[in-house]
């Protein structure tokens, strides 16, 4: 645990091998391949990307109240971290895309109330998503959560390590720290996790031998929010 806080608090990042196994895995890619259409489900060729999982797939929610993984979110955030969204990203033949280098700005929350520091508001799936003060953001954690094989071949996520300590990014400072910095290919193995933070710049390229790539992506927070504010997954 003290490797895995270190390397939150220096690299932005921490890559978590054999979290979950096989059964685990195969009860996991069952569950989600049984997910009806609806606007928070993307289809091309099969289904690429989910969002609201948590809502959507109960055993994902499971999962993210899991000791496996609150154990790991609560030594780096504390005791009151909870999960507050839930996403799949697939890479398919059918759906191969790449993700230029950002960061993670926006949270999902239950209402639109407008507050200080929080804008600008859109909708996503029928879902109120805003981007928060860096203070909220820089208090979060994500668990990405490999079905698959991951690795540069396949379209694994990059990352550009230390990151995380600045502020949002202009797309001037984004082309510089590319410039800057060595990016690290988080390859992860069937039933790894690459635990991040959201500010941490990252990215990930088209699959050179696209097959799939599933990732369950769930966000972690601190349940305080001002102004009456409340998490979606509340």
């Amino acid at each position: 645990m003290d490797d895995l806080r270190h390397n939150l608090d220096v690299l932005g990042f921490s890559m978590v091998p054999d979290l979950l196994d096989p059964d685990e895995i195969d009860s996991l890619i069952a569950a989600l391949s049984a997910v009806d259409a609806s606007d928070a489900v993307r289809k091309r060729g099969g289904v690429y990307a989910i969002r609201n999982l948590l809502a959507i797939v109960p055993a994902v929610a499971r999962l993210a109240t899991s000791d496996k993984l609150v154990s790991l979110v609560q030594s780096a955030l504390g005791k009151d971290a909870f999960a507050v969204r839930g996403t799949l990203f697939d890479k398919t033949p059918d759906a191969n895309w790449l993700v230029p280098w950002h960061q993670d700005l926006t949270i999902c929350l239950k209402q639109r109330i407008d507050a200080a520091g929080f804008g600008p508001w859109t909708i996503k799936a029928c879902v109120h998503h805003v981007q928060p003060p860096i203070a909220i953001l820089e208090a979060m954690l994500a668990v990405r959560i490999h079905l698959d094989d991951c690795n540069e071949r396949n379209g694994a996520l990059r990352i550009l390590p230390s990151t995380h300590h600045s502020s949002r990014f202009t797309a001037e400072q984004v082309d510089f720290a590319q410039r800057s910095n060595s990016p690290v290919t988080c390859s992860v193995r069937r039933g790894g996790a690459v635990l991040m933070k959201p500010l941490v710049l990252h990215a990930s390229s088209a699959a050179v031998e696209p097959a799939h790539r599933r990732v369950i992506h769930i966000d972690y927070a601190l349940p305080t929010l001002p102004s009456g504010l409340e998490w979606f997954a509340e």
